[in-house]
């Protein structure tokens, strides 16, 4: 019996003494204990914002819109307030102080150094504005948003929002029909009048300092984009769009920081050299039709991509799933589009009777409609060779939903929400779910409530399974857990509680974001955990341990205070709640006669 120093290897098996456990009717945010802080920021429908002068009416104020998506943070060097947060609103309605269509919200934070949580600032904008809260002017800048779901944090902070929402025709959420564009960028966009949906769907660069849109991406090209991400460069984006088929592009900008010039690319895994064909991008038209372009030159095609990152020179991007892809992959390689091999492995994995079959013939069957994807998956791609890969695979599968007491400690499922949380010199993946169903063990037999949960995934880990995770936050019920967005110094994660039911109480009835703070706290203290070997190949882990006390393999065993008292006995578990236990020191027994000292604080 050893006691094993803990590193954070591939092979460490890292957990946070903060997990929360499942909740499967949450009416409030469910959070994790000590030494992490909860604070609710910014509630819709209910914080007033500052509105510009919209429509012919005047500027005021106006409840803000609801149905909080993405999150943005801008930090300010030049003062010791710590930045800007942006949040999007993917409520799609009219409103005439706000704007019709989407919306976004920014408002400016410093920390408390007493507390460290954190504390909204009174500011005056340049346009004279007064006050915490300030609805973005996209009305009479650069025209309406549609529904603003993603986005993009640059490396310098600069913020992008998403249109998601795919729009064929005009809305009646809109009360104009035409728009007349007014671009810088080069080409033929300036001066042109579209009709107003083909103004939407385009990634959005907005000023969180002035609260004001600066340009459409028109050369990005116009898809239903939800998740983006700018690399250390500065001048290379990859794009993903919600659709089935959805495309994965790349932006390479002509001089860092510059996205006015510049080319477009969509990836096609199986072209010759580098996977990417290059679309014109200095035409409205080609803008205006991208995705039919892109697919008539045989780009790759995914299931509906959603939020893009990258850590350490890789881009992760959620691709999220669908029930029932039926012909919509079958009416894209018609049109020229292909599928990627990635799809080879989580196909033989439900379906064990394709296991020998050649992997064009399981591409085939992907194509056909044959394969339901009911829990999406977290992607790799590797810019070095041009591979897509799946990095972390949601589920694990079931035909029909297991009862709660049956339900594995972690399942994932739709993975859509995605970041990086940089911490005490490690990295974290952030992952949110926004579940499209509760069939096949998405939520457990009986329960009716879509519960998203949040996790996180030590980066450190080679190849991980779901297994890995570590479940951080639970949304009120109805809700969707998304916006997971780091502060730079890694002490606070925002995140955003999305469309919750309004049986729910008072702030969680409304679309909220909110803050979890203490990560270096959490981070560090777990850097000087240790592992501990009982015997052959069995381990124990954290020591010492606050709450929930894990093992590598099922076992037996008892937990004795230092006197002998028998206070614990536990059968067939790999994990254990131990806070119902004061802090002191105890004893652990094996079934199989292997015992070890514990440290409960």
């Amino acid at each position: 019996m050893a006691i094993l120093g803990f590193s954070l290897s591939a092979q460490s098996q890292f957990v946070f003494d903060v997990e929360v456990q499942p909740s499967w009717t949450p009416r409030e945010v469910v959070m994790p204990p000590s030494p992490l802080k909860h604070q609710v920021l910014f509630v819709g429908g209910n914080d007033m914002v500052q509105t510009t002068a919209t429509y012919g009416n005047e500027a005021g104020a106006a409840p803000a819109k609801q149905w909080h998506d993405f999150i943005g943070f801008t930090p300010d060097p030049d003062s010791e307030d710590l930045g800007w947060i942006s949040v999007n609103h993917e409520m799609v309605s009219s409103d005439d102080k706000i704007g019709d269509g989407g919306g976004m919200t920014v408002f400016k934070v410093r920390r408390n150094p007493a507390t460290d949580l954190l504390e909204i600032v009174d500011q005056e904008l340049p346009d004279g504005r007064k006050g915490q809260f300030f609805n973005v002017d996209f009305v009479n800048t650069v025209g309406e948003t549609g529904m603003n779901c993603g986005g993009i944090v640059g490396p310098d902070g600069r913020i992008w929002t998403a249109e998601e929402w795919w729009q064929s025709g005009t809305d009646a959420a809109f009360r104009n029909k035409t728009h007349t564009i007014s671009s810088d960028l080069p080409g033929d966009f300036n001066g042109q009048t579209v009709e107003l949906h083909e103004n939407l769907n385009y990634m959005v660069e907005i000023d969180p300092k002035t609260a004001r849109a600066i340009r459409k991406q028109y050369n990005w090209g116009r898809q239903p984009l939800e998740g983006g991400t700018i690399m250390p460069d500065n001048k290379t984006v990859y794009l993903g769009a919600d659709a089935t088929p959805g495309l994965f592009t790349r932006f390479v900008a002509d001089e860092a920081g510059d996205f006015t010039k510049g080319k477009i690319y969509a990836y096609k895994h199986d072209a010759q050299g580098e996977p990417w064909i290059e679309i014109e991008n200095g035409s409205l038209e080609n803008m205006l039709n991208f995705s039919e372009i892109a697919i008539s030159k045989g780009a790759t095609m995914f299931n509906r991509l959603e939020w893009v990152t990258n850590s350490n020179g890789k881009v992760y991007m959620t691709e999220t799933g669908r029930d029932g892809i039926g012909s919509s992959f079958s009416n894209g390689a018609k049109a020229g589009g292909v599928l990627d091999y990635h799809w080879v492995e989580p196909v033989k994995m439900r379906h064990p009777e394709l296991a020998n079959k050649p992997e064009d013939a399981i591409l085939e069957f992907v194509k056909q409609g044959k394969f339901n994807d009911y829990y999406g998956r977290v992607l790799e791609f590797d810019p070095e060779t041009g591979i897509v890969r799946t990095y972390l695979e949601g589920g694990p599968y079931f035909p029909h939903s297991p009862a709660v007491n049956d339900y594995p400690e972690n399942h994932l499922s739709n993975p859509d929400g995605l970041n990086i949380l940089n911490v005490a010199g490690k990295s974290f993946m952030v992952i949110c779910e926004d579940l499209n169903g509760r069939s096949h063990g998405r939520v457990p037999a009986g329960i009716n409530n879509s519960t998203c949960e949040m996790y996180l995934l030590d980066m450190s880990i080679e190849a991980p399974t779901v297994e890995d995770l570590t479940r951080v936050s639970i949304v009120p019920m109805g809700a969707e857990v998304t916006g997971a967005c780091p502060t730079p110094d890694g002490k606070t994660l925002l995140v955003n509680s999305q469309h919750p039911s309004s049986d729910n109480p008072y702030p969680y009835n409304n679309s909220l974001t909110y803050a979890i703070t203490g990560w270096d706290v959490a981070v560090s203290a777990v850097s000087n955990i240790k592992e501990i070997d009982l015997g052959e190949g069995f381990k124990v882990w954290p020591n010492p341990v606050s709450r929930f006390l894990k093992f590598n393999k099922v076992v037996d065993a008892a937990i004795y205070d230092f006197s002998g008292k028998r206070m614990k006995v536990f059968r067939g578990m790999e994990s254990i709640d131990v806070s119902d236990l004061a802090p002191g020191t105890y004893y652990l027994r094996t079934s199989e006669g292997d015992s070890q000292k514990l440290i409960i604080q």
